[in-house]
């Protein structure tokens, strides 16, 4: 099997952030064939407008995201959760990746939505919302892809999620999903 990479972008830009953890955890735990790269922060992409969105004009940050995007076989958005959604770093991120509309770098590739969230359901109504985002952008999103942390702050407060038995089985699922939408795609 040739190796594969999973774009992984964090929705939180706090420097201690569990979702943060939650992607190193995911990035330890790849399978040999896959590569995971988690990209820089989102924080330092301007909110998309389309009047900067011109060919020679698009700003540095969001043009790397792109090129990011382009270059991986899959994207994995990890997600948590701001008064019920995505936090707007990863909304403006999923902005940016669909334009131009219809072929942007999001245009038919394969993404799934993960997350760690402080409340009882570990953020399932923000990874819904970003499902739909990116799939109203375009992508191929990975319902089976699925894991949501509840109780992040008190659970990870002293333990990183590497180090959390059913966490690190659960990433083994989602790379499982990840591989299955690979191998129907290649089919």
């Amino acid at each position: 099997m040739s190796k594969s990479t999973v774009l992984t972008l964090v929705g939180s830009l706090r420097a201690e952030s569990t979702n943060q953890k939650l992607a190193e955890a995911i990035a330890l735990n790849a399978p040999e064939h896959v590569d995971v790269v988690i990209h820089e922060s989102l924080g330092n992409i301007p909110f998309y407008n389309e009047d900067i969105d011109v060919e020679g004009q698009v700003p540095a940050a969001a043009a790397a995201l792109r090129a990011a995007a382009n270059e991986a076989d899959t994207l994995l958005l990890v997600t948590p959760e701001h008064n019920g959604t995505v936090p707007a770093s990863l909304k403006n991120a999923i902005d940016w990746l669909s334009r131009p509309f219809g072929a942007g770098a999001l245009a038919g590739k394969p993404t799934g939505v993960v997350g760690t969230a402080f409340g009882q359901f570990g953020g399932v109504w923000a990874q819904d919302e970003a499902r739909k985002a990116v799939g109203i952008a375009g992508a191929q999103v990975l319902e089976d892809v699925k894991l949501a942390v509840p109780g992040s702050m008190v659970r990870f407060a002293e333990l990183h999620p590497k180090d959390d038995v059913e966490v690190v089985e659960q990433i083994k699922g989602v790379f499982d999903a990840l591989d299955a939408a690979r191998t129907a795609a290649a089919a």
